[in-house]
């Protein structure tokens, strides 16, 4: 019995390691954003929307920034498999949006920097 609880242990240190490692290399992969968004406390409309409390919300909708009719009306919600099609190639999910970015492709990439997103609420603080 001693054993298994260790075990659990080990398995939730690991993922919480994991998780950690997740946003660290999402930090990292939003630098790519970073010139035209921003998350956090003092996050501010750029070329693109803030970013905080993607996960959750409806696309088009930030105030104050002024969106595409494509966006407005592209009926996304974004989520982990929205975001994950949309940032490999943003103008494929969304015709007509104007965001000009090559997108990322790499799958792990994608995991961390969604990860390191979606801590973001609505306000900026993390979860």
């Amino acid at each position: 019995m001693k054993s298994l609880a260790i075990a659990g242990i080990v398995i939730v240190a690991a993922a919480g390691g994991a998780l950690a490692q997740d946003l660290a290399a999402g930090e990292n992969s939003f630098k790519k954003c970073l010139p035209c968004h921003s998350v956090g406390e003092d996050a501010k409309n750029k070329v693109g929307p803030v970013l905080n409390g993607l996960d959750g919300r409806k696309s088009g909708t930030i105030e104050g920034y002024n969106y595409t009719e494509a966006n407005k009306n592209s009926g996304i919600t974004w989520d982990d498999a929205q975001f994950r099609e949309y940032i490999q190639d943003p103008r494929a999910k969304i015709k007509g949006t104007k965001m000009v970015f090559a997108g990322i492709k790499s799958e792990n990439e994608i995991t961390s920097l969604w990860a390191y997103l979606k801590q973001f609420d609505a306000s900026g603080k993390t979860k």
